[in-house]
C-alpha cells in the first residue's frame, strides 16, 4: 500500500487514463430517485435543498407574525389584536425564529455546502441528516398550526415559570412548546452529530485543519457548541413538563422549587444560541470576502482562534440575561466581564475582513452589498451588546425595547443579512443561474433601510421606558411616534424580503446549466458536479485550492484524483484522519430509503399526540419509529463487499474500520456527550435544590438504604463486564446469551434501585427535592428500557449471524452506550447520598 502524500506535490494520485465503465457505475450507485420516491432520498445536495427550503417558509411565516405585532403596536389604544392572541402570536414569533428558522438554517447551509466544500461524496450519515431534517418539517408544521386552532404557547419563547406552570396556563399551549421545542433541538443535536463526524473524517486527502475552510471550522465550532448547550434546555423542558403532566414541583416555591431553575437550564442553552446562530454567518463571511476582494483571507490563523475563544465566553456568560434576577454580586459581575470580553474575539474577525476588502479590489455585487449591510449592522448591535454587559445600565434598560433592538441588531444583522449574502453567492451552484444583481440592489436597499427604520427607534422608545411584551399602550405615554416609524420599517423590510423571494423563485425557474465558478472563488464547492459530488475526490496542498492549483477543476472532472469510481458498486466517499487528513479507509454509504421519514414522522407523532392525550394513537407512532430506527439499523452494520478498495493508482485502502478508528464510534461518542449533559443538568437541578434547603435531606423526605443502592450498581458493573466479554466473542455462540444476560442485570438493577427508593418513601409531588432524584431515576429507567432494546437487538444480530468481525460497529457502539448508562447509574447515586453530606 502507498501513501500518495509523500510523492511530490504536484503528482497526481491517479494519472492513468480511467476504464469507461467507471463513470456509468459511479452514476447508477449515486442516482436520485424520481417521481414521488424522490422524498426518500438521503443525498446531502437535496436534504440540505429541502432543509433550506423549510427554514426559508418558517422565517417567512415568522415575518408575517411580526407585521402583525408592528400592527398592532402602530398607534397607541389598538384593538387589533386581542391581549391572549397577541401573547401567542409574539410568542410564536420569537419560537419559530429562534426555533424552527435561526438554527435550521444554519445547519441547512452546512449540510447542503460542506460535504463539497470539504471534497467529500457525502456526510458520513446520510440517513441520520434526513431523519433531522423530516422530524424538523414535520414538528415543526405541526407545532406551528397550533396557531390556527388557538393552541399556541402564549408564554413568550423563553416560557418563564411560574407563569407557564399549570396554574396559570391551565391548557395545552404550554405543552405543546415544551414537547415540541424538546423534540426539534433533538433534531438539530442530531445534525450537529452528522457535521461534526463529518467535518473531522470525511475532508479530501491533503485538507488538514490548517488548510480547512474557515467555514467548516465554524461548523465545527458550532456543532460542539451545541452538543454542549442545547442539552440543558431539553432537560428544562423536560423537567416542566413533568411538572405539569404529574405535579412534581421543580418550580414551585410552596413546596420547595425554585423558577430561578429553569431561567439556568434555559440560559446555558440561551446565550451560546446567539453565538451558535452567529458564528457559522461569519464563517459564510469568511468564505465570501476573500472571493469578493480576490484576495486570501487576512489573519485566517486569528480568526480561527477567535471561533475558539467565542465558543469559549459563550458558555461563561449564560446569566448575562438574569442580571435582574437576584444573583450575588460576584457572580453578576463575572459574567458582566465575560459579556464584555466575548467583544475582542468577535472584534477580530471584524477588523480581518475590513483588512482583506482593503487589501483586494471589490466589485459591488449582490453578496457584497449584503455584506457591507451585515457589518454596519452587526458592529452597532454589538456596540449596545456591551453597553448591556454593564450591570448599572443593564438594571435600567432589562425588560425596555432597547433590548428587543439589541438583539434584531445582532442576530437579524449578524445572521440574516449574512445568510442573504450566502444566497446571492451560493445560489448557482444548485441549477447555474445567478439572480438578478439590479433586483438584488432593490432588495437590498429595501431590507436594509427597512431594518434600521424599524429597530433603531426602538433604543430610543426603550430608553423612554417602553417596556417589552406589552401587547398596546396609552397615548399619554408619547411612544406613538417611535412605534409607527417602526411599523413602517417593519413592512418596508418585508418588502424587500418579497423582492428577494420573487427573484429566487424566478431565477430558479429557468433551465439548469453548469454554473462554472462565476466568482472566481477558491474553495472547492465550486468544482464540477453531480449527485455523486465530484467525479473524483481532489487531493488539495492549501487552503484556497482552486486558487492554487488553476487545472484542479479539469484533472478531477477526467478522474485524476482519487476514487473515480465506485469500487464496491456502492456510494462511498474517502475517511481521512481527523487532523492530518490522510486517508484511512473507504467508507460505505447508505443508500435511499423510506425509513428515516416513517421514523421521524412516527417520532413526531408520538409527541405531538401525546400532547393532546391521544394515548393510543401516540404509542402506536412511537411503536413504529422504534421499529423503523430498528431496521434502518439493522441494514446499516453490513459485512462489506469487498475487503480492500483501490482508490487511485498508488493507494489501496481497507474498506470500513472497527472501534475507535470508525466513524460510527465516534457518532456514538458525541451523542453520549449529549446524553450526559442532560444527566448533569437533571444532577445541576438536584443540587440547586438541595441549596436552598435549610435541612437537606428536610425532615419529611429521606434517602434509601445505600444497600440498595450498592447492589444496583454491583449490577451494573456486572451487566457491562458481561457485554465487554460479548466484544470478545464475535462469531462464538455465547455472544446472544451475554446480551441478554447483561439485558437481566440492568432491569434487576433498576428494580433493586427503584424499590429502595420505595422504601424511603420517596414522594415526588409532595417536595421539590425529592421530584429531583424522580426525574434522575427516571431518566435512567429510560436508559434500562433502551439497553433492553439493544439487548434483544444483539442477540438477535448474534443468532443471524450478523455480527462478523468485519460487520461489528453495532457491538461495539452498543458496548459503549452500555458502559455509559452504568457509569451515569452509579453516579445518579452517589450524587444522591453526597450531597446531602456537604450540605452539613
Amino acid at each position: 500500500m502507498t501513501d500518495t502524500q509523500t510523492s511530490s506535490p504536484d503528482a497526481l494520485p491517479s494519472s492513468l487514463p480511467r476504464p469507461a465503465q467507471e463513470f456509468p457505475r459511479l452514476e447508477k450507485a449515486w442516482v436520485t430517485p424520481k417521481g414521488w420516491r424522490f422524498i426518500t432520498t438521503v443525498n446531502n445536495t437535496n436534504i440540505g435543498l429541502f432543509y433550506i427550503g423549510t427554514a426559508l417558509l418558517f422565517f417567512l411565516l415568522a415575518g408575517v407574525l411580526g407585521l402583525l405585532m408592528r400592527a398592532q403596536l402602530a398607534v397607541p389604544d389598538n384593538a387589533l389584536l386581542s391581549p391572549s392572541t397577541y401573547n401567542q402570536v409574539f410568542t410564536m414569533h420569537g419560537s419559530v425564529m429562534m426555533f424552527l428558522f435561526a438554527i435550521p438554517i444554519v445547519e441547512a447551509l452546512a449540510v447542503y455546502l460542506l460535504p463539497n466544500m470539504l471534497g467529500a461524496r457525502d456526510l458520513p450519515f446520510p440517513r441520520l441528516s434526513a431523519y433531522a431534517f423530516w422530524a424538523y418539517a414535520i414538528g415543526g408544521l405541526a407545532f406551528f398550526c397550533t396557531l390556527f386552532v388557538g393552541l399556541a404557547p402564549d408564554g413568550g419563547w423563553f416560557m418563564y415559570p411560574p407563569l407557564t406552570s399549570k396554574e396559570y396556563s391551565p391548557g395545552l399551549n404550554a405543552d405543546f412548546w415544551l414537547l415540541g421545542i424538546g423534540f426539534i433541538e433533538i433534531s438539530a443535536i442530531a445534525g450537529a452529530i452528522e457535521l461534526i463526524v463529518g467535518i473531522l473524517f470525511t475532508r479530501a486527502p491533503g485538507m488538514s485543519l490548517s488548510r480547512m475552510p474557515v467555514y467548516a471550522w465554524a461548523m465545527l465550532v458550532v456543532g460542539i457548541m451545541i452538543v454542549f448547550a442545547f442539552p440543558a434546555v431539553i432537560a428544562g423542558t423536560a423537567l416542566l413538563e413533568m411538572e405539569r403532566a404529574f405535579d412534581w414541583p421543580f418550580f414551585n416555591a410552596e413546596r420547595g422549587g425554585d423558577p430561578i431553575l429553569w431561567q439556568h437550564l434555559f440560559w446555558f442553552f440561551g446565550h451560546p444560541e446567539v453565538y451558535i446562530i452567529f458564528l457559522p454567518a461569519a464563517g459564510m463571511v469568511s468564505t465570501m470576502i476573500p472571493t469578493i476582494a480576490g484576495s486570501p483571507l487576512v489573519g485566517r490563523r486569528a480568526i480561527i482562534v477567535a471561533l475558539v475563544a467565542v465558543c469559549f465566553f459563550s458558555f461563561a456568560l449564560w446569566a448575562h440575561h438574569m442580571f435582574t434576577a437576584g444573583l450575588g454580586i460576584m457572580t453578576m459581575s463575572f459574567v458582566s466581564a465575560a459579556s464584555m470580553a466575548v467583544a475582542v474575539p468577535t472584534a477580530i474577525q471584524v477588523f480581518a475582513w475590513i483588512a482583506t476588502l482593503w487589501r483586494g479590489k471589490v466589485a459591488m455585487t449582490a453578496p457584497a452589498l449584503f455584506l457591507a449591510g451585515f457589518m454596519f449592522i452587526f458592529v452597532l448591535g454589538g456596540l449596545t451588546g456591551v453597553m448591556v454587559a454593564l450591570l448599572p445600565f443593564d438594571w435600567q434598560v432589562h425588560d425596555t425595547y432597547f433590548i428587543v433592538a439589541h438583539f434584531h441588531y445582532v442576530l437579524i444583522g449578524g445572521m440574516v443579512f449574512p445568510v442573504f449574502a450566502g444566497m446571492y453567492y451560493w445560489i448557482p451552484l444548485v441549477k447555474g443561474q445567478r439572480m438578478s444583481e439590479r433586483v438584488a440592489r432593490w432588495a437590498f436597499w429595501l431590507m436594509f433601510g427597512g431594518f434600521n427604520l424599524a429597530f433603531f427607534p426602538m433604543h430610543i422608545s426603550g430608553l423612554f421606558g417602553m417596556p417589552r411584551r406589552v401587547y398596546t399602550y396609552p397615548a399619554e405615554m408619547e411612544w406613538g411616534t417611535l412605534n409607527m416609524l417602526s411599523t413602517v420599517g417593519a413592512f418596508v423590510f418585508a418588502a424587500g424580503v418579497l423582492v428577494f423571494a420573487v427573484d429566487l423563485v424566478r431565477s430558479q425557474r429557468r433551465p439548469s446549466r453548469d454554473p462554472g465558478n462565476p466568482w472566481n472563488a477558491s474553495t472547492l464547492e465550486w468544482l464540477p458536479s453531480g449527485d455523486y459530488a465530484t467525479r473524483s475526490i481532489p487531493h488539495v496542498h492549501s487552503a484556497d485550492p482552486l486558487w492554487d492549483q488553476p487545472n484542479l477543476a479539469k484533472e478531477v472532472e477526467a478522474g485524476q484524483h482519487y476514487l473515480p469510481g465506485s469500487a464496491s458498486g456502492l456510494r462511498e466517499t474517502i475517511a481521512t484522519s481527523p487532523i492530518t487528513a490522510r486517508p484511512t479507509y473507504l467508507m460505505i454509504l447508505p443508500a435511499d430509503s423510506w425509513l428515516p421519514l416513517i421514523a421521524a414522522a412516527g417520532t413526531a407523532g408520538f409527541f405531538l399526540l401525546m400532547t393532546v392525550k391521544l394515548m393510543w394513537l401516540a404509542w402506536a407512532c412511537g411503536i413504529t419509529a422504534v421499529g423503523a430506527v430498528i431496521a434502518w439499523l439493522w441494514q446499516s452494520d453490513r459485512k462489506p463487499p469487498i475487503v480492500e478498495a483501490r482508490v487511485s493508482d498508488k493507494l489501496v485502502l481497507p474498506v470500513g474500520a472497527k472501534g475507535v478508528r470508525s466513524h460510527s464510534w465516534w457518532g456514538t461518542l458525541i451523542m453520549l456527550v449529549v446524553d450526559a449533559i442532560i444527566f448533569a443538568s437533571l444532577a445541576f437541578a438536584y443540587i440547586h435544590i438541595s441549596m436552598r434547603l435549610v435541612v437537606c435531606p428536610p425532615p419529611t423526605a429521606g434517602l434509601p438504604d445505600p444497600i440498595w443502592q450498592m447492589l444496583s450498581s454491583a449490577l451494573l458493573l456486572t451487566g457491562s463486564a458481561l457485554m465487554f466479554w460479548a466484544t470478545r466473542s464475535v462469531g462464538k455462540r455465547r455472544l446472544p446469551w451475554l446480551a441478554l444476560a447483561a439485558t437481566a442485570c440492568v432491569v434487576l438493577a433498576f428494580l433493586a434501585d427503584f424499590h429502595g427508593y420505595q422504601l424511603a418513601g420517596l414522594a415526588p409531588r409532595r417536595l421539590a427535592w425529592s421530584a429531583t432524584i424522580a426525574a434522575m431515576l427516571t431518566y435512567q429507567g429510560l436508559h434500562v428500557v433502551l439497553l433492553a432494546i439493544v439487548g434483544l437487538y444483539l442477540a438477535a444480530r448474534g443468532w443471524s449471524g450478523r455480527l462478523t468481525a468485519h460487520s461489528r460497529a453495532t457491538l461495539d457502539n452498543s458496548a459503549l452506550i452500555w458502559h455509559y448508562a452504568t457509569l451515569q447509574g452509579i453516579a445518579a447515586a452517589l450524587i444522591v447520598h453526597i450531597v446531602p453530606l456537604l450540605m452539613d
